[in-house]
């Protein structure tokens, strides 16, 4: 399953998040991973989740590299039940919608071959996001 929450900055997707993460680590069975870029949510988030700087670890930007990097996260941790993603463009160093919509889907297919649930933050508007990430909005 993956989720998109989906707004033009200020318009409260990171509280959102916050609240979730820490909602997650007390009602799921398994691990639950939060990526950001930077360490804006260092001291929001519970300590039991796992949070992690991705700009701390020495990658290129880009959809195929945060893949890889979620793919490396699960093969590390087989009790990894969700992932939040905050702030994709950010991460990814590329707000193409297409693309984007492409990453989605292929999180898609692998959520459903993990159990792995994502829910991944985009600062853009809605309004005129691309129908391949529109699905994923919540």
């Amino acid at each position: 399953m993956v989720k998109v929450i989906m707004g033009n900055r200020g318009s409260g997707k990171t509280k959102q998040v916050i609240d979730l993460v820490n909602e997650a680590v007390n009602v799921e069975a398994g691990n639950v991973v939060c990526l950001e870029r930077g360490q804006n949510l260092r001291f929001n988030i519970k300590y039991s989740a796992k949070l992690i700087d991705i700009s701390e670890y020495p990658m290129q930007l880009g959809y195929d590299y945060l893949f890889a990097f979620v793919c490396g996260l699960y093969s590390g941790n087989y009790d990894i039940t969700h992932i939040y993603i905050d702030s994709l463009f950010k991460i990814t160093g590329d707000d193409d919608d297409a693309k984007a919509g492409a990453f989605l889907d292929q999180l898609e297919k692998f959520s459903q071959y993990s159990g792995i649930k994502f829910t991944i933050t985009i600062s853009a508007d809605a309004e005129t996001a691309a129908e391949d990430v529109k699905k994923y909005i919540i």
